[in-house]
């Protein structure tokens, strides 16, 4: 019986025709970046294990690779109980803490605003389905020093380039506030104490129903009264679209909440400025599972996807975690497992790829100079073997993505069709 050579579940490999259509989008999304003045960096694919775990990253702290100290023997692991104890470092699962602790140790040589690309690999130890993997590409942007809704604006709108760049039309953006959302269960009578365990609860809907949260909500013991007021206004949500004038009715007034509603109202002025109308619609319901979030939060919803492909939000006291001092951030992640699945196929770019098909028993100076040859007039070319049966070798080159070829003892190109 044959040994299983899979990969890894939740792991994936990519074959050549596969991995030049993920870097060709990869490259859209990079254009698109540039050209809105964004610089790419690189982190580490690891980070000390007690960082990651400190960095208030929700469910996904659970879902950590860790890694083993290094020099442990067999009996040494043994004898250690504790996960901490065994383990020093772990597999990064998003690119914003790593973004944070870049940007404190290298603030002294970045602009005062700094718009920064990361576009990695992430992984996350959950239970592989469909669309979830535990190694995926995300393709992030961040803007750090801007306290302001430019940032917010700037970010929705340079990642709706990005999409219609790589023709995934249709795209939604979902966006709240998690200061209105503070609001929100404090005008309902939600204590301090019990305010994540409701969030919590909130962010299920989409999931589990109506119903099921209302049934989720009683069971807190919130109050008397309280889990119906929160029940009232999740169906009002749920009835048709609301704006931010009518949700304001709901709350107590304050000053924080204010600032959300004039900040939300820039962005969604701006945006609709620059991209038209209907693009971005206020959901008061988002909450974004991610506890580093402390102001606008946001999510990209597609009609054919079953779930979000992007969405980030603002997370102004990430950075003062390294730094020693707060410093406003705000950044957009684009889930490009699920674009792979959405984008139409790009058009080709670069050289025409061509198969050069040469005899087994060739001369190596005269086939490679023959390759410099069709190269030097524009072409990038695959050395291809000639066999017996030449369909199959007609059909390998198709498999490659290549639609023309040459013949060692020819001088013209010939299309597959």
């Amino acid at each position: 019986m044959s040994k299983d050579v899979s990969p890894a579940r939740g792991f994936r490999d990519y074959a050549p025709t596969d991995k030049a259509r993920r870097d060709q989008l990869l490259s859209t999304i990079r254009g698109v970046y540039a050209e809105h003045g964004f610089a790419e960096i690189e982190t580490p694919v690891v980070e000390p294990l007690d960082r990651l775990r400190s960095s208030d990253g929700g469910d996904n702290v659970g879902m950590i690779f860790a890694i083993q100290r290094r020099g442990l023997t067999v009996e040494d692991a043994h004898a250690i109980d504790a996960v901490h104890e065994l383990c020093d470092l772990g597999l990064r699962y998003d690119l914003t803490v790593p973004l944070s602790r870049f940007y404190a140790s290298e603030h002294s040589r970045l602009p005062r605003v700094a718009r920064l690309i990361q576009i990695a690999p992430v992984w996350r130890a959950e239970r592989p389905q469909k669309g979830r993997f535990r190694q995926f590409t995300q393709c992030d942007i961040d803007i750090i020093g801007e306290p302001g809704p430019l940032a917010e604006t700037e970010l929705v709108t340079t990642t709706l380039t990005a999409l219609d760049a790589l023709g995934v039309r249709g795209a939604t953006v979902r966006i709240n506030d998690r200061r209105l959302l503070k609001a929100l269960l404090a005008s309902a009578g939600v204590a301090d104490d019990q305010r994540a365990a409701v969030l919590v609860v909130i962010d299920k809907r989409d999931k589990i129903g109506l119903e099921q949260v209302q049934q989720q909500l009683d069971g807190l013991e919130l109050g008397d009264g309280v889990a119906a007021t929160l029940g009232r206004h999740l169906q009002r949500f749920a009835s048709g679209p609301i704006d931010a004038g009518e949700f304001a009715a709901l709350l107590d007034p304050g000053d924080e909440a204010t600032a959300a509603l004039d900040d939300h109202r820039t962005i969604l002025a701006g945006v609709e400025a620059i991209v038209g109308p209907g693009v971005v619609r206020f959901d008061p319901t988002l909450v974004r599972g991610l506890g580093y979030y402390t102001g606008t939060i946001f999510e990209v919803e597609h009609p054919e996807s079953g779930s979000s492909i992007g969405g980030g939000g603002r997370y102004d006291g990430m950075v003062g975690r390294f730094l020693g001092r707060d410093v406003p951030a705000c950044g957009f992640s684009l889930g490009f497992e699920r674009l792979v699945d959405l984008a139409p196929d790009p058009e080709a770019s670069g050289p025409r790829r061509i198969a050069l098909v040469h005899p087994t028993d060739a001369d190596a100076t005269q086939v490679l100079t023959a390759k410099r040859a069709w190269i030097a007039r524009g072409h990038a070319v695959t050395l291809i073997p000639r066999a017996k049966n030449m369909r199959r070798v007609l059909d390998e080159v198709r498999a490659l993505g290549i639609a023309a070829y040459a013949t060692l003892d020819g001088d013209e190109l010939r299309d597959l069709g």
